[in-house]
């Protein structure tokens, strides 16, 4: 989806890089932009708005590297061209990133950000400069890193979700069990250990992986009698 000048597009990226229960309001974000000055001004504006620039750097080509290394959640990227070029490094970021990527125009590309769309950024943002080029700057970006947020926790609920299911399947096909009594046994497993349910989902799960396929029982025939005769 997109709001104007700004977008947002909802991709397989995202899903594939962020599954985890972490709280999303507060973000660690890696910032690349090859001017110094509009490095700085992004840099402000994120930390302004409560969240921590865990790196920031002006080789934007080493932007993939910089997210393996130091794991943020999300990663501002300005390139200040528009050309083949930028498409080319868009893609290679994306692609080889650790975390997903939002895309810092200069003004706006039309053509550019639909091209760039393809290469699976998670959204886009214009910092025109203008009168009051930073308080509109502040106010995107909010509502760009608010989506982000939103996204994450409402896929790591869905994530949480699907894994408790997944661990009732397990124990119904286990412990010859309906629904209601596999959640009945990962809720008492719970509460016994002081873990969360999702927890003690997630470590039947992976148990369930560790284990060879089941055997089903063997069929034993009789044995033939000789006849009597």
């Amino acid at each position: 989806m997109h709001d104007g000048s700004n977008g947002t597009w909802d991709n397989g990226l995202i899903s594939s890089k962020a599954t985890d229960s972490r709280d999303y309001t507060n973000l660690r974000v890696l910032i690349a932009n090859q001017d110094e000055r509009r490095l700085d001004g992004l840099a402000d504006v994120v930390e302004r708005l409560g969240h921590a620039v865990v790196v920031r750097q002006r080789n934007v080509a080493s932007v993939a590297e910089s997210t393996r290394t130091e794991r943020p959640d999300v990663a501002l990227v300005g390139l200040g061209d528009n050309g083949e070029h930028a498409l080319g490094l868009i893609d290679e970021i994306v692609s080889e990133s650790a975390c997903p990527v939002i895309l810092v125009l200069d003004g706006p590309a039309p053509v550019f950000v639909r091209q760039a769309a393809r290469s699976g950024i998670f959204a886009y943002i214009t910092a025109d400069e203008g009168e009051d080029g930073d308080g509109e700057l502040a106010g995107t970006l909010d509502i760009v890193l608010r989506r982000f947020a939103e996204f994450h926790n409402l896929e790591g609920a869905f994530s949480r979700r699907r894994v408790i299911e997944i661990a009732k399947g397990i124990l119904m096909e286990r412990h010859r069990v309906d629904d209601r009594e596999a959640f009945e046994l990962l809720r008492t497993r719970s509460r016994s250990s002081n873990r969360r349910v999702v927890d003690i989902a997630q470590a039947v799960v992976d148990g369930f992986l560790l284990l060879p396929a089941a055997v089903p029982p063997a069929t034993v025939t009789p044995e033939a009698t000789p006849d009597e005769s």
